[in-house]
């Protein structure tokens, strides 16, 4: 009977195709749409990028330029009211179970496609089936799993295109910006959701992402997997893939005890990295030994965020809060200050020589300040050098 399909499964086969149809379009996501697209962080065969095109017209409907100008200008207005999709401005709710109606919304706004949608496929196929047929891929979709699998077709159908709408448009643009750990001090709420990467093919490392939007991995510690790296570097073995930019591995070298322009590059490809290290060891120590009045205690409980964090805000009322706390401490007055000078020679305006200068003031200055952690810290910022294996 057609209602039973030409393939009659176990309960669990149909499980694991499941899982591995809606797999494969994860994989299309983050390898074609996301990191060769939308980022250029590498290159594809064209039968290979071709096949993600194609999967991606049967499995999602979406538009290659479309996704590419949504997603840049993500980055572009991050937690912003331009921001596509920010829980941070529009709700965690909204973008959790909405984040579909919020990406459509999107793409209707021509001004965003025609400005951020630019070196996207723009061949005959993508203009005049693609693009112009979006609907005929998923009616297509539709039809090949009801005639192989019969009813259960369209159990599966539907698991498909629920898919990429909840676990991408929804849990990585919401819970990305909302909950989850941070291995970098960026300036906008990104979050790595979780250390393992298989359900949406290493997008969960979203903080890892917005640190470095051009790389072509996106895990960054040891433990963390990024599967959709795993199947890149396959394609490039396989002679099929490219990888034409990775995030910049950085270490310390005790024996390195002067502040050069190696130490400038590695501090501005990796500052986010710098700005973590500054808050977990400096201002964190300090504020824990410094801090003895039971009333900057209550105050700093409210806002020591605010001084570790880049993505946070104060408003008037706050910041006078915040100030008051301080002045309990002149030594957390020091760090914060220095925090701030450190800082503003990352500033893209500051020249290299410039930089170089300010730089080798600030240790000094940090090392003579009288402040353990603040010596220790600048001590090893001096032999901090990009790894060249």
């Amino acid at each position: 009977m057609i209602l039973d399909g030409f393939l009659n499964l176990s309960p669990w086969a149909y499980v694991g195709v499941t899982l591995l149809l809606t797999h494969i379009t994860i994989a299309s996501v983050t390898i074609f749409l996301h990191r060769h697209q939308a980022h250029r962080a590498l290159t594809l065969h064209p039968a290979v990028s071709h096949f993600f095109r194609f999967w991606l017209w049967l499995t999602t409907g979406q538009v290659t330029r479309e996704w590419v100008a949504v997603h840049r200008k993500h980055h572009a207005k991050c937690e912003t009211p331009d921001d596509p999709h920010s829980p941070q401005t529009r709700g965690l709710a909204r973008v959790l179970f909405g984040g579909l109606g919020l990406y459509r919304a999107e793409c209707r706004n021509a001004e965003t496609v025609a400005t951020f949608g630019k070196g996207t496929p723009d061949d005959w196929l993508e203009n005049n089936v693609y693009a112009r047929f979006r609907h005929v891929g998923l009616l297509s979709m539709l039809a090949l799993d009801i005639v192989l699998f019969g009813w259960v077709g369209l159990i599966i159908f539907t698991v498909q295109m629920l898919w990429i709408p909840f676990w991408a448009a929804g849990v990585i643009n919401g819970i990305g910006h909302f909950w989850g750990y941070r291995n970098f001090e960026t300036p906008d709420a990104s979050r790595n959701i979780v250390p393992f990467g298989l359900l949406i093919g290493g997008e969960e490392l979203h903080n890892n992402h917005h640190a470095y939007r051009q790389s072509a991995r996106l895990s960054n510690k040891w433990w963390e997997l990024d599967i959709g790296w795993v199947y890149i570097r396959l394609l490039e073995r396989l002679g099929l893939a490219s990888v034409k930019r990775s995030a910049p591995k950085t270490v310390f070298r005790p024996a390195k005890n002067a502040v050069d322009f190696e130490t400038i590059t590695a501090l501005i490809r990796n500052r986010f990295h710098i700005l973590k290290l500054y808050g977990a060891q400096v201002i964190k120590p300090v504020m824990k030994a410094e801090l003895s009045s039971a009333y900057a205690r209550r105050q700093l409980r409210r806002y020591r965020k605010w001084l570790t964090r880049e993505d946070l805000t104060l408003d008037i009322r706050q910041r006078e809060d915040l100030d008051e706390a301080c002045k309990e401490s002149n030594t957390l007055n020091v760090v914060v200050e220095f925090k701030a000078r450190l800082k503003a020679l990352m500033q893209p305006s500051v020249t290299d020589s410039d930089r170089l200068a300010r730089l080798q003031e600030w240790c000094v200055r940090a090392e003579a300040a009288g402040i353990e952690a603040l010596r220790e810290f600048a001590t090893q910022l001096r032999g901090y050098s990009m790894r060249t294996a």
